[in-house]
């Protein structure tokens, strides 16, 4: 791994594998630890919210069929207090059961039976977003009573502080830097996830209703998101 300047090597990224299934959760974890990831294993939803609580993982892959509480209420407790970046794992191939997962808090999803080649792309593709202040200081864009802090990676409704997760400020935060352009669902997949992500463009469509939801933001009447029939979405105006 390459050193950062001064001959400090850089911090390894952490994950978190959440599976009952011992051996697929050993074969992932082998995968992501040969990539140069420190990896914990957590065979049920309490213990997962548990580690995530104290080792604080970048990613958390995260199985929907656990023993105890499932991988939809342990998404939802750990949102509560972590934004590490959620991929769902499912053997589950119903809409339904995807949309579900993403409006608890996950970031992304792959169904069963997946090659650990994808996965990790997919993890590697979340892990290049930026996180945290980009360097240089940008000022916060106003859209009415919502403020977003690039930089702070902070959302405000009035003086109301909003909990987003990594990709609905990474959605947001394209929208409001060129808040005149019109986006295509695929121009914001490939801003958000990547060019090489294999998801499909309804993903972008549930993260926005997540996204206006916790703004406040009524989707027959938006003030900050708005629909461009045909097109995608854009942001209101701005002021």
């Amino acid at each position: 791994m390459s050193g950062q300047p001064g001959g400090t090597p850089a911090a390894r990224l952490r994950a978190l594998v959440v599976e009952d299934e011992a051996p697929l959760a050993r074969a992932i974890a082998d995968y992501l630890s040969n990539d140069g990831f420190d990896v914990d294993i957590a065979g049920d939803g309490e213990t997962a919210v548990e580690l995530v609580a104290r080792s604080r993982p970048d990613v958390v892959l995260l199985d929907l069929m656990l023993p105890g509480i499932d991988g939809i209420e342990t998404c939802r407790r750990i949102r509560t207090f972590s934004d590490a970046y959620v991929v769902m794992l499912t053997a589950r191939v119903g809409e339904v059961d995807k949309l579900v997962g993403l409006s608890v808090g996950a970031d992304d999803y792959v169904t069963k039976p997946f090659s650990p080649r994808e996965l990790l792309a997919r993890v590697r593709a979340m892990l290049r977003r930026p996180r945290a202040g980009r360097g240089e200081a940008e000022p916060p864009r106003r859209f009415g009573d919502l403020t977003i802090d690039p930089g702070a990676r902070e959302v405000r409704v009035g003086k109301r502080v909003v909990e987003l997760t990594p990709t609905e400020f990474d959605l947001l935060d394209a929208l409001s830097a060129r808040p005149r352009l019109a986006f295509s669902r695929g121009q914001l997949r490939e801003h958000v996830w990547g060019s090489h992500w294999y998801g499909d463009d309804h993903v972008v469509d549930v993260h926005l209703a997540n996204l206006r939801r916790k703004l406040g933001d009524d989707p027959k009447a938006p003030r900050y998101i708005l629909t461009v029939r045909t097109v995608g979405y854009r942001m209101g105006e701005p002021g």
